[in-house]
C-alpha cells in the first residue's frame, strides 16, 4: 500500500474517504454536510421529502449583470440561479416562480434571464410601468411570467389606482395580480378588489396579524375571497409577520393551518429566498419542514406545492 507522505495527501485521502462514506449513508447528516448555503443559514437538508413537481412560489434573483435603479431600498447581493440552484437540492423542490424584486423597478430583464436559464420548470411574475403596451405584455407572457406585483408596501412604481386598468388588460392573457400591501391600503380598496376580472394572489400571508387574526377585518376580506375562489395566499415570509421571530416563528403556526384548512386549493407556499429583508438569513431546510407541518397530511401538502401552483402558474 502506498505510504501517505504529506500532509496534504493525507487531507486529500481523508476527504475522498469521508465523501464515499456519506454518500453511502454510513456518516449523520451533520457531519456529511459540508457545503454552506447562500444567503441561507444551516447546512442541513429538509428532512420532510416533497412531492414531485414541489414549487418554490416566490423567489428572487439578483445579478450584478443587471443593475438595480437608484436608490432601490432592497438593493441585495448577488443572488443567482446558480445559487438558487443549491437551495432547490436542499429543500426539494424542482419547479419554482421568480418575482421580480422592487431593486429592478419595472426592469424584469433579470428575471427574464433567470426563467430562459431555469427552462420549463419555471415562471416568473413581473413589474411594469402603467404605459407598457400589449406587444411588451405578450412578449412577457412568451417568456413565462404569469403575473403582475404591485408591491405598494415598498415602492411607489405600481399605485393602486393602476390595479383596475391592468387587471382588464391581463386578463385576456389569464395572468393574475399579486399584492403586497399593508392592512389599510388593502381595507381601502377592498371594493375594488373583490370586482377583479382577474384572480388575486397575496404577499406574504396578506400581513393579516398573527395575534388574534380571525378578528382582524383582513382576515375576513382575505378569506371571503378564498372562499370564493377568487384569490391565493402565499404563505411566505413568515418572518415578516412573526412577533416571536426565528427559528419557530410559532405565533404564526395557527394562522398558516387555519388557512389551509380553510382554502386548501387557494394556497401557496415560497421561501422569499434570498430573503432580501432579513440581515440574519434563516434556515431554508427549517422553513420548508415548518411548511410541511403547517400542511399536515400528505393531500394537503400536494395541494399547496403542487396542484394549487400548477393551476395559477400554468405549469
Amino acid at each position: 500500500m502506498k505510504t501517505i507522505q504529506t500532509r496534504r495527501d493525507f487531507l486529500l485521502h481523508s476527504g475522498a474517504m469521508l465523501a464515499g462514506l456519506a454518500s453511502a449513508g454510513y456518516l449523520p447528516t451533520a457531519m456529511a454536510a459540508d457545503e454552506a448555503f447562500p444567503h441561507s443559514s444551516g447546512r442541513e437538508r429538509a428532512s420532510r421529502s416533497l412531492p414531485s413537481n414541489a414549487c418554490d412560489s416566490h423567489m428572487h434573483i439578483y445579478d450584478d449583470r443587471f443593475a438595480a435603479v437608484p436608490g432601490a431600498r432592497l438593493a441585495h447581493a448577488a443572488a443567482t440561479v446558480a445559487m438558487y440552484r443549491q437551495i432547490q437540492k436542499r429543500n426539494g423542490t424542482t419547479r419554482t416562480v421568480v418575482v421580480t424584486p422592487s431593486a429592478y423597478g419595472t426592469d424584469n430583464s433579470c428575471t427574464l434571464d433567470a426563467l430562459a436559464q431555469l427552462g420549463a420548470d419555471a415562471r416568473g411574475v413581473g413589474v411594469v410601468a402603467k404605459e407598457v403596451t400589449d406587444e411588451e405584455l405578450a412578449r412577457l407572457d412568451r417568456a413565462g411570467i404569469k403575473g403582475l406585483r404591485f408591491n405598494v408596501a415598498i415602492t411607489s412604481v405600481m399605485t393602486p389606482e393602476m390595479i383596475e386598468p391592468m387587471a382588464r388588460r391581463i386578463a385576456p392573457l389569464g395572468w393574475h395580480l399579486q399584492l403586497n400591501m399593508s392592512n389599510d391600503d388593502l381595507l381601502a380598496n377592498r371594493d375594488m378588489l373583490t370586482k377583479l376580472p382577474v384572480p388575486i394572489v397575496f404577499d406574504h400571508f396578506a400581513k393579516i396579524p398573527v395575534q388574534n387574526s380571525e378578528s382582524h377585518p383582513v382576515f375576513k376580506f382575505v378569506t371571503d375571497l378564498l372562499a370564493a375562489k377568487r384569490a391565493y395566499i402565499k404563505l411566505s415570509g413568515a418572518y415578516l409577520v412573526s412577533k416571536v421571530g426565528g427559528p419557530s416563528y410559532s405565533d404564526v403556526t395557527p394562522l398558516a393551518r387555519k388557512l389551509i384548512d380553510l382554502a386548501p386549493t387557494q394556497v401557496l407556499w415560497g421561501s422569499d429566498w434570498p430573503h432580501p429583508t432579513e440581515k440574519h438569513k434563516p434556515d431554508d431546510a427549517a422553513l420548508v419542514d415548518m411548511m410541511a407541518s403547517w400542511a399536515g397530511s400528505e393531500e394537503k401538502l400536494k395541494a399547496l406545492l403542487v396542484d394549487n401552483p400548477a393551476r395559477l402558474y400554468h405549469f
